[in-house]
């Protein structure tokens, strides 16, 4: 059986996550396959900014309520 040493540093921090290497593999190949950041149309940054003052502001609806108006 191998013996590791963690260091003191890594476990006060709790910066140490143990995962077999096939899904830290799959992991990082899976992470991969996204863009790191998302460019947004004229019409997409207006929505997001205009989204964003709803939210602030409180002008936001519950599951609930999105239903009812949606009907459901």
């Amino acid at each position: 059986m191998t013996t590791l040493t963690i260091p003191k540093e890594l476990m006060r921090k709790k910066e140490l996550v143990l995962v077999p290497r096939d899904e830290y593999e799959w992991l990082v190949s899976y992470q991969a396959s996204f863009p790191a950041e998302i460019e947004l149309s004229p019409a997409g940054r207006k929505a997001l900014i205009r989204a964003r003052k709803n939210i602030k502001s409180g002008k936001t609806l519950s599951v609930h309520e999105l239903k009812q108006k949606l009907g459901y």
